[in-house]
């Protein structure tokens, strides 16, 4: 079945239950007559609910319609946002300097509206510990405390730990802001 509407002739039932091209319903009426009061007042007859006892069937410009719901759509897909999920390993022995990296990476994504998955990867021994994966975690959601949120709890899957951070709402627009008054102060 398509997704297009039948629309005029290619409508095959006896009869449609008819709505005016201004909402009104007309009633349950003959397809002949319904289609020659389509073409009387220059109008397509659009079955706009085939599931419907009788199918239910609408005087409009088909035309019009047609583009009017393609304005629509695209103007929901432009308003649509996308989640970007970036990814951060770390491991439980890190090095002072190589944390201090890494939350640069984190903040500066986080900075950008990008989620961030952070994975502590455990190795040997390490497994046996895992409350030093929890602890840095729980270290760098501090850290990073006024660029975004834990959006879910660190959690063990097997050999890692996972957590997953989320810029607060109006991140972007704070950093696009500081970056401006940056930029003009000098």
């Amino acid at each position: 079945m398509s997704s297009e509407a039948r629309i005029n002739e290619r409508i095959r039932v006896p009869e449609v239950r008819l709505v005016g091209p201004n909402g009104e319903q007309v009633g349950i009426v003959r397809i002949e007559d319904a289609l020659r009061l389509a073409q009387e007042a220059d109008l397509d007859l659009v079955e706009v609910a085939p599931q419907a006892r009788p199918p239910v069937a609408k005087l409009m410009d088909y035309g019009k319609y047609k583009y009017e719901s393609a304005q629509k759509a695209r103007e929901s897909r432009r308003n649509q946002q996308l989640t970007v999920i970036k990814e951060q390993k770390l491991r439980p022995k890190i090095d002072p300097h190589d944390y201090e990296t890494k939350k640069g990476h984190v903040s500066r994504f986080l900075e950008a509206g990008n989620k961030v998955k952070v994975t502590i990867m455990f190795r040997g021994r390490e497994q046996s510990r895992p409350e030093l994966g929890f602890r840095l975690l729980q270290r760098l959601a501090e850290d990073v405390a006024e660029l975004g949120f834990v959006e879910s709890k660190p959690k063990q899957d097997g050999r890692n730990m996972v957590m997953v951070l989320a810029p607060h709402k109006n991140a972007k627009a704070k950093s696009k802001a500081s970056k401006g008054a940056d930029s003009s102060g000098s």
